[in-house]
């Protein structure tokens, strides 16, 4: 049994091991999953001298809390919170040496909703075609992360760490408004004049039934032009679907690979990083490019 690894002992609401997603294999119905803020991966696996790719653990809302095995660095990112390493404060946003047998607690969430945890070395649990990320849809990936769950490590980075330091990285804060910049189509034409004028002029909330499958909308209702089924057709991330209540749904990491609910546009993959922090109840506003 390895020592480089690390024992869950608080999973809370939902961890999961995530990397920047399985790409190029929408084709054989696999979705792309990962990380749901990409950028917040990329900034604490650099912190602690991992590649921008290695696996990390994304948490949701309370946090969690992990023993290591060995001496490790880490850093926890995204949504500001408390951190503490065997009751002491520790810092958060930036790189922390963590004791063999100490107890790392990630705590709840002040401001947004999803954590990042990079251990030095990256978790190593074993890829499927390509990533470590777990898809909640799809079940492939490791499933999420639960207490006495084990998660190897890959080798020490803390050399690295030490030389790419950075005192204090700018982190964006969490979105008090979502303005999502989408494109029209391709089933656009399925919906009224009206409808399509709503979409882009009427504010939205972020509801709280959504999901890493789904950003799920509380607002008005967008009415069909047309009224008939539509056979299933293949999903994108970014894409807003709108089921027979009218209020749309933005596909995220997770998302289905077909659906048959029409596709009245879909946002550009750049502004989607900032989902990932959008709390219940946030504005969100819709405007039109080419």
């Amino acid at each position: 049994m390895t020592d480089r690894a690390v024992v869950v002992v608080r999973a809370g609401a939902l961890t999961t091991v995530q990397d920047l997603g399985r790409v190029g294999y929408a084709h054989l119905g696999v979705p792309r999953s990962g990380a749901l803020d990409p950028a917040a991966v990329r900034l604490v696996n650099r912190l602690v001298g991992n590649p921008e790719t290695a696996a990390v653990l994304e948490t949701t809302v309370d946090g969690c809390a992990l023993r290591p095995r060995c001496a490790v660095t880490v850093a926890v990112g995204g949504a500001p919170c408390p951190v503490r390493v065997d009751g002491r404060p520790a810092a958060w946003g930036t790189a922390v040496r963590v004791p063999a047998g100490a107890v790392l607690d990630v705590g709840a969430a002040t401001r947004g909703l999803r954590g990042y945890v990079a251990i030095g070395g990256g978790i190593e649990v074993e890829p499927v075609l390509g990533s470590r990320s777990t898809d909640l849809l799809s079940g492939l990936g490791p499933p999420p992360a639960a207490e006495e769950t084990v998660l190897p490590l890959g080798p020490d980075t803390a050399a690295a760490a030490a030389r790419g330091a950075v005192d204090a990285p700018p982190w964006p804060g969490p979105p008090g408004e979502l303005v999502l910049r989408v494109r029209l189509g391709p089933r656009d034409d399925w919906f009224t004049a009206a409808a399509l004028r709503t979409l882009v002029t009427r504010a939205y909330r972020v509801s709280s039934a959504g999901n890493r499958i789904g950003l799920r909308l509380d607002g008005p209702a967008l009415e069909r032009a047309r009224h008939g089924e539509l056979a299933s057709e293949g999903m994108v991330l970014g894409a807003v679907q709108v089921p027979p209540d009218g209020r749309p749904v933005v596909f995220l990491a997770d998302h289905p690979t077909t659906g048959g609910y029409p596709v009245v546009g879909v946002v550009r993959e750049a502004d989607l990083g900032p989902v990932a922090q959008a709390v219940p109840g946030t504005p969100v506003r819709f405007t039109p490019v080419r």
